[in-house]
């Protein structure tokens, strides 16, 4: 990546030659033909790319600083389901298909991403949140995936949290569990979060903890 944002690429560096929709359900698959600018300077040859098209979406993670607490969600996960024996850098059998997560979902027009993070985490845990601090926002999947996430951390009373939850109209089945602190830390240690947006929120954490607790109590 050149640092120096004058003098880097952008996209009028790149040239589409054709783009055609190969598929248009749920979600889009845009199939590409495409050239850019090469470092070396010049043209690359001409390429073909199928791009998966999503919403934009949104990440909280529910932290309760009073009882030094986060809630995570537990759900089926179909792009895990083919995972067969592998393992993960333990040795361990990886997790899947259900995995632990935060509450999360896409934006719909006119949605902004602090509405989607308060409406997610009602319908898929029950819990109101009173405070939203932005961690980060980045591409999930660049290499072939346009989907672009908003991290959250989302102060909330986890007193009275747990159940099952999500809304049987869209067929979510979703458990909540809400963990000490340290348990989740722990979770992380041992490789048990099998997926991005968790990871980064749960270390983001780490490094944030103490100060959320002196500003949130």
């Amino acid at each position: 990546m050149n640092l120096d944002r004058e003098a880097g690429f952008s996209d009028r560096d790149v040239e589409v030659l054709e783009d055609r929709l190969a598929y248009d359900g749920f979600f889009k698959i845009r199939q590409l033909t495409l050239r850019h600018r090469l470092f070396a300077g010049g043209w690359g040859v001409p390429l073909s790319r199928e791009l998966f098209q999503r919403h934009e979406a949104v990440g909280v993670l529910l932290y309760d600083p009073v009882r030094d607490e986060v809630a995570l969600v537990e759900q089926f996960r179909v792009g895990t389901l083919h995972r067969g024996g592998r393992t993960n850098a333990w040795g361990e059998p990886f997790a899947g298909p259900w995995l632990l997560e935060l509450v999360a979902g896409l934006i719909d027009a006119e949605e902004a991403p602090a509405e989607v993070g308060r409406r997610e985490a009602l319908e898929e845990a029950g819990c109101e949140i009173s405070t939203l601090e932005p961690i980060c926002s980045y591409f999930s999947s660049p290499g072939g995936s346009d989907e672009f996430f908003y991290l959250y951390c989302g102060r909330c009373d986890l007193s009275g949290a747990g159940g099952i939850h999500g809304l049987a109209e869209e067929g979510e089945d979703i458990r909540v569990h809400v963990l000490p602190v340290e348990r989740a830390f722990t979770l992380l240690a041992d490789n048990r979060i099998g997926n991005a947006h968790t990871l980064i929120a749960l270390l983001w954490l780490q490094s944030n903890r103490e100060r959320l607790r002196e500003q949130w109590r």
